[in-house]
């Protein structure tokens, strides 16, 4: 499996590809390129909240081998929930303690997928990103968490900000991973509903994001290296959620 098995390119594929319904992670476009088919592709796009970035020719190279026309897109091997669909699957379930994970952010392939395989291993009942500049579910991805991808249901939304409102309505609390706390995950309590926040390794969490959070909490590093790969982190704040909740 390669990814390439998950990219479709030319600007007619692609505007059939979004009329047909296919699901689609992130669509590259050549920058500078006109003409009325590229105008109805870009509208497509936007009606239908799918993410995009233009890019120099040089990277939809890169990309494929193929005849790309300027336009290359990657198609998802999985389907995403909505945010309302996912909570209100896993609220109905009373013999569980709800426990969400929301990536704001992150935008590395393989991350992505060694965190995924950490959420099935842990037992995350979803995973909620944004459509916008989140890593796509890519080969790379799913190959890295050794299938849990087919396993986890994952989330697009719009805003995160909009999704942590969600959450907290729905009697979910959000707990903000960040250096910028003096509380570590050893003083906040992951034994009732939650959803926990990992940013991005460059950037980290969202102000606003921060802000919204319900607590936030940090790892204690004692060596001289100020922080850990996201996905290292993650795995730390899940399995601290099942240690007090078998506690």
């Amino acid at each position: 499996m390669k990814n390439e098995d998950y990219q479709i390119f030319g600007i007619r594929a692609i505007i059939e590809a979004i009329n047909a319904g296919k699901t689609l992670d992130k669509v590259f476009i050549q920058k500078g390129l006109k003409g009325d088919l590229i105008k109805e592709l870009e509208t497509l796009i936007r009606k239908n909240g799918i993410g995009f970035s233009y890019v120099p020719i040089e990277k939809l190279n890169r990309l494929t081998r193929g005849n790309h026309q300027g336009v290359i897109a990657s198609i998802s091997p999985i389907a995403f929930y909505e945010l309302e669909e996912l909570v209100e699957k896993v609220l109905a379930n009373e013999n569980k303690v709800p426990l969400f994970l929301l990536l704001d952010q992150l935008s590395d392939v393989r991350n992505f997928g060694a965190i995924i395989r950490t959420a099935e291993c842990t037992g995350v009942d979803g995973i909620i990103i944004q459509k916008k500049g989140a890593a796509p579910v890519t080969a790379d991805t799913i190959k890295t968490s050794a299938g849990a991808a087919f396993k986890v249901p994952i989330a697009k939304v719009n805003h995160l900000k909009d999704a942590v409102f969600y959450l907290q309505a729905s009697g979910i609390k959000v707990i903000s991973a960040t250096e910028k706390t003096e509380s570590t995950i050893y003083d906040v309590s992951l034994k009732e509903a939650s959803a926990i926040v990992m940013g991005s390794e460059d950037v980290g969490i969202t102000p606003s994001i921060l802000k919204a959070s319900d607590a936030t909490a940090k790892l204690p590093l004692l060596g001289e290296i100020g922080s850990l790969n996201v996905s290292v982190a993650c795995g730390v704040f899940l399995y601290e959620a099942v240690r007090q909740r078998l506690n």
